[in-house]
């Protein structure tokens, strides 16, 4: 008898593009321009093979680990996403309970269609908060919500001071909310489970733009235009260093001279990104700037953009980052399955790695070094090039 059951992240891929309106999805899964830059972020990994150590006792293996204090259950975190609740009724809350249950953070979007009050007050695991800079005004009123509500860390998003051509929306006409045209309405009727939950919970919004803070003129200006404040600079991240009291960590990264100001700054960490290939389309691989970033800066690394598999965690954790985030993978199970759907796709990564770990002859993440990597030279940067030559 066949399994048909879901056995890996592509198969959950596979069960969000049948439920979801092509609309939706090709949101989900699309990228910037001819989307080389989501083609690249998977083939990067290609270039990177694993080297097992042999005659290695891993008949106990430990993938817990220590990040800024707290103990995550696996290197893993839910990275920020926008949008959750297109993908499935109350997708944020959905995630954040799954990490919780998993033992690892979850980061909110500003974009996000549950609130920071209202995830904080739902959810019981480690809260982060990814903030978009569309006006400062704003930016700071979020920041002190996210304070008050009990988050632990604020993710400063830097990759998007304009947004990423995005052809797959424009044809599509995506945007929230929706332009109810005939195409889109025969596409709703053709996807019955999506329309269903729409229906039935309405068409969500961006919950935390509306506040009292959100209705300044200029506020409401930035945010009919979808425009980023793209001023936004160094001097500016000085000033949310000094009103942030707790972990700060810069996302967006890709090159080691931007991690090395952020340390310099007193920044806690980075997170190298290429948004997943939704910005811009010819960006070079986070996996690419891992290791020179790792080599220049003494805090931790974490990596995002293209992670599928275990093997995948397992070669960056190698190459010294310190964790990975997860966008598109969870929400393929979001939307698939809702909360179920995340926990499974989380349970499925974890296993991969433990697999992975056993493999390899390694027993502990701690003990994953470059030594278990050799990387084909051919088309890498030199950061990649000298990894296990």
């Amino acid at each position: 008898m066949a399994h048909t059951s879901p056995i890996n992240v592509e198969d959950y891929r596979q069960l969000a593009k049948k439920r979801l309106p092509r609309m939706v999805f090709d949101y989900l899964d699309g990228g910037a321009e001819d989307e080389k830059g989501l083609e690249h972020n998977r083939t990067v990994f290609d270039n990177v093979r694993l080297k097992p150590q042999r005659l290695v006792d891993v008949s106990q293996r430990s993938l817990s680990t220590k990040l800024f204090g707290s103990t995550l259950s696996m290197p893993l975190i839910i990275a920020p996403t926008g949008l959750n609740g297109v993908l499935w009724p109350k997708g944020d809350i959905a995630l954040a309970k799954s990490a919780a249950k998993a033992g690892i953070p979850f980061v909110l979007s500003t974009a996000s269609n549950s609130s920071i009050e209202e995830v904080a007050s739902q959810c019981d695991g480690e809260l982060w908060f990814q903030l978009y800079v569309v006006h400062r005004t704003l930016a700071e009123s979020m920041v002190a919500r996210a304070l008050k509500a009990g988050y632990t860390t604020l993710v400063l998003t830097t990759d998007v001071s304009v947004n990423g051509y995005r052809e797959r929306d424009i044809k599509n006409g995506f945007k929230i909310p929706f332009n109810y045209t005939p195409r889109v309405l025969l596409d709703g009727m053709r996807h019955p489970r999506w329309s269903f939950d729409v229906l039935k919970h309405g068409m969500p919004s961006l919950k935390n733009f509306e506040t009292s803070a959100a209705q300044d003129i200029e506020v409401q200006a930035a945010l009919m235009s979808r425009q980023m404040d793209a001023s936004f600079d160094w001097e500016a991240l000085k000033r949310l260093r000094d009103i942030w009291p707790h972990r700060l960590i810069v996302k967006g990264l890709t090159d080691a001279r931007d991690a090395q100001k952020c340390y310099q700054l007193g920044i806690d960490g980075v997170i190298l990104s290429n948004h997943g290939g939704r910005q811009l389309d010819t960006c070079v691989s986070p996996l690419e700037s891992l290791g020179e970033v790792t080599e220049a800066c003494p805090f931790p690394v974490l990596i995002d953009s293209g992670f599928r598999r275990g093997s995948d965690v397992v070669k960056a954790l190698a190459m010294g980052a310190s964790a990975v985030l997860l966008g598109r993978a969870a929400l393929y199970g979001l939307s698939a399955a809702g909360e179920a759907g995340v926990d499974d796709v989380l349970r499925l990564i974890k296993e991969d790695i433990d697999r992975t770990m056993a493999q390899v002859g390694c027993a502990s993440i701690h003990h994953l070094t470059r030594d278990f990597i050799k990387s084909d030279n051919a088309g890498l940067s030199p950061s990649l090039q000298k990894i296990g030559a």
